[in-house]
Order: C-alpha cells, then structure tokens, then sequence
C-alpha cells in the first residue's frame, strides 16, 4: 500500500511527510538523513523539551512578543508533547546533528502542526504558527537541546533515582537491624580474617547507598545550571535578556526543581562539563551496586558447596538442564546495569572532548548515554530492593563457621603477642583443631579466659 503523504516547506524547500505525521519537512530530512538505528530520544528528553518551549511562549506572550492567540495554542500543544501525547512523532535518530538540530526542530514542528489544528488551520501553514519564528522565539537549539538535556536528567534523578536509592537504603538498614546478632567469619584477600557481624556487613552496604544519594544530589545540583539564553553561540542574540530566566521560573515551578540560567554562557554551549561530571557520579553509584550484588550472589552461592551465609528468594528456575537450581539472577541483572552504565560513562566523556569552539557536536548522544545511566540505575536498584533485598534471610552456616576460624588468634595477640598467636593459628590450621583448643594446650590462659578473649561479638567492636 502506498504511503499517502502531504507537501511541507522548510528554507530548503519541499518535502513530502506522512500525510498524518504532525511533524514537518525539516525532519522528515532528518529520518532521511540518519537511518542509523532505532534509538530515539526518551520520553523524559521530549517532556523537558516541550516544557522548555511550553514556557517560553508564555514569557513571550507576557512579554508582549509573540500573539495571545499564538501563544496560547503554542503553549496548549508544548503541554501535550510534554504529557508524551504525541511521542510517536519523534522520530529522528539519536545518532544526528551534532547539535542536535533535528530533535529540536522535530518538537518546533509537531508543535507548530498541533497549534495550526488548535486554531482551526491546516497542517505546514506556517503563515499561521512558524515553527521557527514562533515555537523556537528567543531560542536556538545549541542553547535549548543542553537546556533539555540538564532538565531531563534533573528530572529522572528527582523522581526516579533518588527515591530508588533512598527505600534501597532503608531495606538495607532494615536487614542490617535484622541480622545484627547474626555472628560470621569476615573476609579480606577472600580468606578468612576476624569475625563481623552480618548487620555490620549489610550496615556497609546501607553507607554506599547513602553516598550514592549524596552522588545523586550533587549530580542533579550540577544540571541544575543550564545553557538557555546563550542562544547560537553564548552571546544571546535574539533573546532578551530577561527570557531565559523567566522560562526556567515557570519550569520551576512546575516541576520542583531549582534551576538557573548559566552564569556563563559561553562554556555553557561549548562543553558537555557538567553532563560528563554528572555522568562520572552516575557511574560511581553503578560501581558501588556491583559490589554490593557481587557480595549477595558471594554470600549466597551453593547452597552446599558455597558460601551460603544468606539465603536469596527463589524468583525463576535457575537451568534448563539441572532441575531445582536457583541462581541469583537478580543481583547478576544489577552488575549488567553497571557495566552499561559504566561503558555509557566512556561515551559521555568522548562526547565531551567534542566541544570545538562555541559548541559541543555530540549532544544527543551525550544526552541519550546519561538518561538511560539515570533510569537504568533507578529501576534496577527499585528491582533489586522488591526482587531480592527484602526477602533476604540469614543461615546458619556463618555463625557455625566462626568457632573454626583462625583469624580468631588476632584477640589473643595482646594478651600472648603476634608471634605466639601466629603458631597457633599455625598449629590450627595444621591439626585442623580450633584456636581455643590449641591455645589452652600451648599457652598458659585458663578457658575462662580463652572464652573471654575469644568471644566473637567482642571482637566486632573497638575496646
């Protein structure tokens, strides 16, 4: 079946566009242009980009710079696009214009489009709404795609990472509460070294992701600043000078964040300084979930011929072939989230050593690697707390293994010194007898004060 199609301008001239498409000639150019991949903007980039122009046609129409009935229709559809009503009319590749022209006059155009149908015209009549004239007033993209981006990420930290990671914390706080009088063998160099308790252990994991939240924060305090106003190359030309602001006050305020106008433009639009910051955070966040989930699927691997200290909720069959295994797949899914997000970091810092002069020619992808970081370490630290956090319960192979540990001798190095408790660790290890047992033979400490120096729980705390 043919495609019906419909003529649209640009300052090219004509093209031809889907007859029912919302979007116009310049990108249709740009579908043409990049047939690269099926990667598209996600939706928290359009939403902040519709809040973006949402707000500046209302600064505009309150300005006196743009026509009440214009704006408003402009200002109605920009809502819409942010809302996701019409995210099937973005269609251009991530992989574009540097700038990322494209995507901008991709959301210039359906707005432009949707606001024509809103006062009764006809889609392409750009007599009535111009997607540059009116929809991209006071801005340019190299000023409103970073602005975009810095918003999004804003966003998706504000309302998806942060709280992941804040009830992540608190399950493992409840867990290290849980398991606090839960007695184990501790591990460094992964050999045995002197006891620790379980809560202690889980007490660690609830520090990381404290750090993390505080990660999160500075991250989103970092976008917080944002390009807008610089227009084409940080000068302002064709913007008022009070119009950034003003937009980023009604963004404000819908959205809750706190966002500013950069103090300096120029830097602004000629690096990606703050998105390749924000995205080193998101990695350190990524590095701190993978140690934590290695350490569950460590402490939780055999059952018999592991570790098996914790006990991980069974969620699927773990093999095709071997019947009743159960595997950690849920703590595996968190270390493939890490590794991506740390491979997305590698992009984002590529992309910002592509700034030349007054602009930065790797925004999209930027902006594309740093959203997903964002909402990849939000839903699966929400998955791994509700899939496998929660359920968690202690055995009793870690505290059955500490009256056999060695490095249990460390107690007894103030009372007999480093080298007599070393040949007994020694001796131990050797006889395969406990440290108790070779102590009493070897040293002249009674058992009473065997038992009192070798108690595990006092050795999980300073004196």
């Amino acid at each position: 079946m043919e495609l019906k199609t419909r003529i649209e301008k640009d300052s090219m001239g004509e093209m031809h566009v889907p007859a029912e498409a919302y979007y116009g000639a310049s990108t249709q150019r740009a579908v043409l242009n990049f047939p690269i991949s099926d990667l598209r903007m996600q939706r928290s980039f359009i939403r902040a980009l519709g809040l973006i122009k949402w707000a500046a046609a209302l600064v505009n129409k309150e300005s006196g710079d743009l026509d009440d009935k214009i704006a408003d229709a402009i200002a109605r559809a920009s809502e819409e696009i942010s809302e996701g009503k019409f995210d099937n009319e973005f269609v251009v590749d991530v992989f574009q214009t540097g700038s990322g022209t494209s995507t901008n006059m991709n959301a210039n155009e359906v707005i432009a489009n949707r606001s024509i149908e809103i006062l009764g015209g006809r889609r392409g009549d750009r007599k009535l709404v111009h997607p540059n004239d009116h929809v991209n007033q006071g801005m340019s993209s190299n000023d409103a795609i970073p602005t975009a981006t810095h918003i999004a990420c804003c966003l998706e930290i504000n309302e998806q990472l942060l709280p992941a990671l804040k009830e992540l914390r608190e399950a493992f706080e409840k867990k290290s509460k849980e398991f606090w009088n839960v007695i184990k063998t501790g591990r460094t160099h992964l050999q045995d070294a002197t006891p620790i308790r379980l809560g202690q252990e889980f007490l660690g994991y609830a520090g990381q992701m404290e750090r993390a939240i505080e990660r999160a924060n500075y991250a989103k305090q970092r976008l917080s600043e944002v390009a807008l106003g610089g227009t084409a190359v940080g000068t302002g030309i064709n913007a008022k000078k009070d119009f950034p602001q003003k937009v980023l006050d009604k963004i404000s305020a819908k959205t809750g964040l706190e966002l500013k106008e950069s103090s300096n433009h120029f830097q602004a639009q000629s690096t990606l300084d703050e998105v390749v910051d924000a995205s080193g955070a998101m990695k350190t966040i990524a590095v701190s979930l993978m140690k934590i989930a290695n350490d569950i699927r460590w402490l939780g691997s055999g059952p018999r011929a592991g570790i098996g200290e914790i006990a991980l909720p069974e969620v699927q069959p773990g093999s095709s072939i071997m019947p009743g295994k159960v595997n950690p797949v849920i703590a595996e899914s968190v270390t493939m989230v890490a590794a991506q997000v740390i491979g997305n970091d590698a992009t984002v810092a590529i992309a910002g050593q592509s700034g030349n002069f007054e602009l930065n020619v790797m925004q999209p992808v930027a902006a594309y690697n740093l959203i997903q970081s964002i909402e990849l370490l939000a839903s699966s630290a929400r998955n791994f707390r509700i899939q496998c956090i929660d359920g968690l319960k202690a055995t009793n192979k870690g505290p059955e293994q500490v009256e056999r540990g060695l490095a249990l001798c460390t107690a007894l190095v103030p009372a007999i010194g480093y080298d007599k408790a070393a040949a007994i660790s020694h001796h131990a290890a050797e006889s395969g007898k406990s440290i108790a047992e070779v102590a009493l033979e070897e040293t002249n400490l009674s058992t009473a004060e065997l038992k009192a120096l070798l108690d595990p729980f006092k050795m999980t705390e300073p004196e």
